[in-house]
Order: C-alpha cells, then structure tokens, then sequence
C-alpha cells in the first residue's frame, strides 16, 4: 500500500496542529480567519468518493471537531465567528482535503468566498502561538 505524503503546498501555507484519527489537523497560515486544514492521511486521495463510508462518516466527526477548534482559534485571536464554512475545493491542491474556517461580518472577503479574494497576512509570532495552542487544546491533540 502507497504511504501518505503531504502535498508541500500545505507545508508551504499552514502550521501542523496534530493527528487525528483520520487527518492531519493544520492551521492555515492566514491570520485574517481562523482556519483549520483537514487532510485525510490516506494515499492518493483527490475526492470524497475515495474514501470508505467509515471514512467518509469519521471525515464528517473530524469536521465537526475542527469546528470547535476554528471557534477556538477566533476567541484566542479576538475574531468573532459568525458562520463557519467547509470546503472541499482541490481545484489548486488535488490532495483530498477539506478547509474549516471561520467568517465574520466584515471580514475581508464578507460575503463572498475567501478563496483568491486577496494574499493572505502572516500571523505575529505570538498571536501564531496562541492559535496553535487554542486549536490543539480544542483538538485534544
């Protein structure tokens, strides 16, 4: 069986928060949301379809959990979080992978889609901390 690798676009543009039962959890390095990253650590993955329906069903809980910890990202941060968003997109990186993030009214993109909207902003190296820590507390991992 083929090994999981990590496409480098999410080494290039997120932070690793841990390992969840199915995923690797990633911060994405964009300080304007909070975002959380799910990647299934399965080979070859591009599409939901790939996964078994146990999968596919523990890919929903792990969603789910992410929620909380984008939730938790924004309070560490100071950014309130409206309405959360999943996406499941890959139209730029094909690796199976799906996008927790938090929105806000007025937030950068409001209400449009973040994705291409504008270059990201790096996070200060304390508040990238605090997002971290607040994450894989929520995580538990």
């Amino acid at each position: 069986m083929a090994e999981f690798i990590l496409d480098p676009a999410f080494a290039a543009t997120s932070a690793p928060l841990g390992d969840l039962p199915l995923c690797q959890a990633r911060l994405q390095l964009d300080a304007r949301y909070p975002w959380v990253v799910l990647i299934p650590r399965l080979a070859g993955l591009r599409e939901l379809e790939d996964l078994s329906p146990a999968d596919r069903a523990r890919l929903v809980e792990e969603t789910v959990l992410a929620g909380a910890a984008v939730r938790a990202v924004g309070r560490a941060l100071g950014l309130t979080v409206d309405k959360l968003n999943v996406g499941v997109l890959g139209n730029v990186t094909a690796q199976l992978h799906v996008h927790v993030l938090g929105r806000r009214t007025g937030d950068p993109a409001w209400p449009g889609p973040v994705w291409g909207h504008s270059p990201g902003e790096a996070y200060g190296p304390e508040a990238v901390e605090r997002a971290i820590a607040a994450a894989k507390a929520a995580l538990s991992v």
